[in-house]
């Protein structure tokens, strides 16, 4: 099933207006990073964390406050309950690892998991958007590293980079589509208010949950700068 945007029909004579979310050029939520080390935990954190930071696992940005010399992340386990949260030393990263970076690979251990499946399925009409998306979540951490993280239940957890409104006729055609798939699926619009659950916003609600790094907020319209910084 292949989704055309139709925010993109007719619009080749439209001046397009800046991407506001192109003003952030440090790490974002949902990006992997390489070159956090056990020096960098404090010393209560758990050995399994020290663990994962040896094995050159990387550690994913999260949505919170930092100062600007640091960046909030969280560190996984091969546990579901073993995730932890941390800050990161900007100086300390060694390489940055976007979502959209990992929506073409393949996993190092081929394995025939419902997640794998859907994924291979959707790469046609999530790309047909011409808008940037990605892979995030266990998914995104076992293209990364290798590491097998998924099982059977597993979702797949995707992010698609909306710095434009995003229709909702397109919302829930894709919303449609994902129906189809053989597991579930968790995709994230990411607007400039944040991220907003495109479930919430094919379904037509009068206002949805934007998560940012500080407070989430409930808003009308996440596209729209000024309800975002009111």
């Amino acid at each position: 099933m292949v989704i055309a945007n139709s925010s993109q029909r007719g619009s080749s004579r439209r001046r397009l207006a800046p991407d506001p979310m192109r003003r952030r050029a440090g790490p974002e939520p949902h990006d992997l990073l390489l070159g956090m080390a056990p020096a960098h935990l404090p010393e209560n954190a758990p050995a399994w964390v020290c663990a994962a930071l040896k094995a050159g696992w990387p550690v994913v940005v999260r949505r919170a406050p930092a100062d600007p010399a640091r960046v909030a992340i969280g560190v996984r386990g091969l546990a579901r309950e073993q995730r932890w949260a941390g800050w990161m030393p900007l100086a300390a990263i060694t390489r940055r690892l976007r979502p959209e970076a990992l929506g073409q690979r393949e996993p190092a251990m081929l394995r025939d998991l419902p997640a794998w499946r859907a994924l291979r399925d959707l790469r046609a009409p999530l790309n047909a958007l011409g808008l940037a998306w990605g892979v995030t979540g266990g998914a995104g951490f076992e293209l990364a590293s290798g590491v097998a993280v998924l099982h059977p239940d597993s979702d797949l957890d995707l992010l698609l980079r909306t710095p434009r409104p995003f229709p909702r006729d397109d919302a829930l055609r894709l919303l449609q589509c994902f129906e189809q798939c053989p597991c579930r699926i968790d995709l994230q619009l990411q607007t400039p208010a944040g991220g907003v659950a495109l479930r919430e916003w094919a379904e037509g609600r009068p206002r949805v949950l934007a998560k940012g790094s500080e407070a989430p907020l409930l808003l009308k319209d996440p596209w729209r700068i000024a309800e975002v910084e009111a």
